[in-house]
């Protein structure tokens, strides 16, 4: 004897409608919730690009190549820590070259034409001005030009090489040789690291020398 199959009641009609208005009630919750989480992971993303870029462009703000140019040649103007008055002149004039190369280098900085081609400069108050006699102007000469943060960035480069050099071995047994070596061993390691942070948290837009890479497009330093 077959069975008759039971039509659908009423009851069961608004059971499913609600168990559907459940499902999409639920949906939209979870839609919201993955939006609100995407949106986090996006801004910490961001800020973890941020630091990674500024940590990278630490090569650039540091006077990384001045310091290293000091210490080879520091040992041949002093003596090796033995001055006489002729060394301690040689020593004050070349430690005036690098700080003066130390600001300079935070001026420069380069562009490209509309060919492709790569121009080196230093920034100036009417804006940037190339080493072939300045010549080549970029599409908008008022984003290359010197601005109050470009002091305030090479400020700190030199608070940074003159830190290093004062507390250099060699300076020290020529000019000061009863500096304790406490302060010549912590003192350079806490400047540098206080002025690490401070390039990361204030970058600077100028690429320098010979940094190509630093010209592709980035959200962080875009000068637009």
């Amino acid at each position: 004897m077959a069975l008759s199959a039971r039509p659908p009641s009423k009851m069961d009609d608004d059971s499913s409608i609600c168990q559907d208005l459940i499902e999409r009630h639920e949906g939209e919750e979870d839609y919201y919730y993955l939006k609100d989480g995407g949106t986090d992971e996006t801004h910490c993303m961001y800020g973890i690009n941020a630091i990674l870029s500024g940590t990278a462009r630490l090569n650039v703000l540091l006077p990384t190549a001045t310091i290293l140019s000091f210490t080879i040649l520091t040992p041949l103007c002093t003596n090796d820590g033995e001055c006489t008055a002729l060394n301690r002149w040689i020593m004050g004039c070349f430690l005036a070259l690098s700080a003066a190369s130390c600001i300079f280098f935070t001026f420069t900085d380069s562009f490209r034409t509309a060919t492709g081609r790569l121009y080196y400069g230093v920034a100036t108050f009417r804006g940037i001005w190339t080493f072939n006699g300045g010549r080549k102007k970029p599409l908008l000469p008022s984003d290359f030009r010197l601005r109050w943060a470009d002091l305030f960035h090479a400020s700190l480069s030199l608070i940074a090489f003159l830190t290093f050099a004062a507390l250099h071995i060699d300076v020290v047994q020529c000019y000061y040789p009863r500096m304790p070596r406490r302060v010549t061993n912590t003192l350079p390691l806490v400047v540098g690291f206080v002025i690490s942070v401070l390039f990361v948290v204030f970058p600077s837009k100028r690429r320098g020398i010979g940094y190509p890479f630093l010209l592709q497009r980035d959200a962080l330093y875009s000068r637009s």
